[in-house]
């Protein structure tokens, strides 16, 4: 063979190989867009389609559910609300967890990349001949690596998908999170003003009642009530006296609470409240038509979805282990004995080439891990289900708390009115001696009574427009920044170790 034969030979040879190689990159792109499992469609569930609550003239829109706080007009309520979203852990917490999922995406993303690295190296070395002559050598190398996994069947597009949706599930958790919140502010602030008004009922009355202990011993000197009488007054005065440390306790409580929602000391409220406010009550009526999509954009409900379209990506993910992975690696590297040499004496050697993986025999753990994957997919499913279930039936419940409770609070001050009107007759009517001393006391123990169910039905009106707003997933509308960490760190460079 003539050195001309051998070297068109030789052309042909790597001709060949470039045809293999371009193919085999044609035949991977093309298999890119393949990916396999199951393809993500949100569930039409049976059970919101027929969904009551969506009939009527006024339908509510999702706008009118920002800031629902607000109506209950209470300014303070509304400083607390907004303080609370500022340094609440729980928000705190949610906000971690959705850098974190955040974090999870962009390293998902990466995979779908080829990676680059550079390494260099120095190497000096030295010999001795039988004659102990000794000889030194200096060489540098300096070079690339490189690797490009094919994502053949989608097994990282998956993965991807899967992240993404959980970080969509993240954001959603948050939202909830501000939800409760509010929930929570406007429930314990309710709750703080409710007992101070039982306070103030029972400190009035028991004044009140003292005031007839006192007539009545002055009558029972003068021979006109007995001792009976007497003790009779002087236990129901005690009696609502003994209320007072109760209510005391429970206001304690609830405004220790409020702090702690701040996210600072449990006494951070106290001074702010310590001027009785009457309870906040809501100003205007929910729309008698509440739309099922109302219910599904709640952020616990769509955190449920997304969290299932995350699993039914990791099924694909599983999926795609069972099928063979194609990689490609090269590098590049050059040495010389000087560094000024790399760049024009040097030695350059590449290499370039696919890896395939084909999974052949693993006892059954990939089809077992498929598997899993499905039944974990499952579960959330399930949990997507329950999410709406629960959302429909705090709706139904806090609408009929809400309405029925309106109309036990009318009932109720109508009830005080005229225990009012009957206690100050018997009063009027025991001084003149028209009528006798039970008239007083029972006039007297039922208007407290009334009063305090009137209060306690005025707190539970508000507490149900607060059910209501929490059940329909109203909440915060202004912007929560999730991407300051709280521990902000110093000095993270190469240094020595303290």
């Amino acid at each position: 063979m003539t050195t001309i034969e051998a070297e068109l030979g030789h052309c042909d040879r790597r001709a060949t190989r470039h045809s293999l190689l371009a193919a085999v990159l044609l035949a991977t792109s093309m298999l890119g867009g393949c990916v396999v499992g199951p393809d993500y469609i949100k569930p039409d569930l049976a059970i919101i389609r027929n969904w009551s609550g969506s009939s009527g003239k006024k339908v509510l829109k999702p706008t009118e559910l920002a800031g629902w706080w607000k109506g209950l007009g209470d300014p303070l309520l509304n400083d607390l609300v907004e303080e609370a979203v500022k340094g609440n852990l729980d928000v705190a917490t949610a906000k971690a967890n959705l850098r974190l999922a955040r974090a999870t995406t962009r390293s998902a993303e990466g995979a779908l990349l080829p990676s680059l690295d550079q390494s260099d190296s120095l190497t000096r070395s030295r010999s001795a001949d039988g004659d102990g002559d000794t000889s030194h050598s200096t060489q540098y190398k300096a070079g690339f690596d490189a690797s490009w996994e094919i994502d053949l069947f989608g097994a990282n597009r998956r993965s991807l998908e899967a992240a993404r949706a959980s970080e969509q599930a993240e954001e959603e958790t948050l939202r909830q999170t501000l939800v409760t919140l509010a929930g929570d502010v406007a429930s314990y602030y309710v709750e703080a003003r409710e007992y101070q008004s039982l306070i103030s009922l029972a400190e009035r009355s028991a004044k009140s009642q003292l005031q007839v202990l006192a007539l009545t011993r002055r009558q029972f000197e003068a021979g006109e009530a007995t001792g009976m009488d007497v003790a009779k007054a002087a236990a129901t005065a005690a009696s609502t006296e003994a209320d007072i440390p109760s209510y005391r306790i429970s206001y304690a409580q609830a405004m220790h609470r409020l702090g702690i929602l701040l996210g600072q000391r449990p006494d951070a409220v106290e001074a702010r409240l310590k001027k009785p406010a009457p309870i906040p009550v809501p100003k205007r009526a929910m729309p008698a038509s509440i739309p099922a999509e109302i219910l599904l954009s709640r952020p616990d409900v769509k955190a449920a979805e997304r969290d299932l379209a995350a699993y039914t990506a990791k099924v694909g993910g599983a999926e795609a282990a069972r099928y063979p992975s194609i990689s490609l690696t090269g590098d590049v590297t050059t040495s010389a004995a000087s560094v000024s040499d790399l760049a024009r004496k040097s030695t350059i050697g590449w290499s370039l080439g696919p890896s395939v993986s084909i999974p052949l025999f693993q006892g059954g753990q990939l089809k077992a891990a498929v598997d899993e994957a499905k039944a974990t997919r499952d579960r959330y499913f399930v949990a997507y289900q329950s999410a709406v279930a629960t959302a429909m039936e705090d709706t139904e419940n806090a609408v009929i708390g809400l309405t029925q409770s309106r109309l036990r609070q009318e009932k109720l001050r109508q009830s005080v009115a005229g225990y009012r009107q009957a206690a100050d007759l018997s009063r009027n009517l025991y001084q003149s001696g028209a009528s006798g001393f039970l008239d007083v006391l029972d006039a007297e123990t039922s208007l407290y009574s009334a009063e305090e169910s009137y209060i306690q039905s005025t707190a539970n009106t508000a507490t149900y427009f607060i059910s209501l707003n929490k059940a329909l997933g109203g909440g915060w509308s202004g912007t929560v920044d999730a991407e300051q960490p709280l521990v902000v760190d110093t000095n993270e460079g190469p240094h020595v170790q303290k």
